[in-house]
């Protein structure tokens, strides 16, 4: 049964670590370029839409 452990134990280990390798290779910079777009884009502060 501790084999059984051992084997969970290393899948999830393994999807948790596949889980963040995908995060911090595509989803963080795609999270800041989007930000930066956000950031660059002009401000409408006096324009009201009718």
């Amino acid at each position: 049964m501790s084999i059984f452990g051992i084997v969970l134990f290393l899948l999830f280990g393994g999807m948790a670590f596949w889980l963040l390798l995908f995060l911090m290779g595509f989803i963080l910079p795609y999270w800041i370029t989007i930000g930066a777009f956000e950031l660059m884009k002009p401000k409408r502060i006096l324009d009201e839409e009718e």
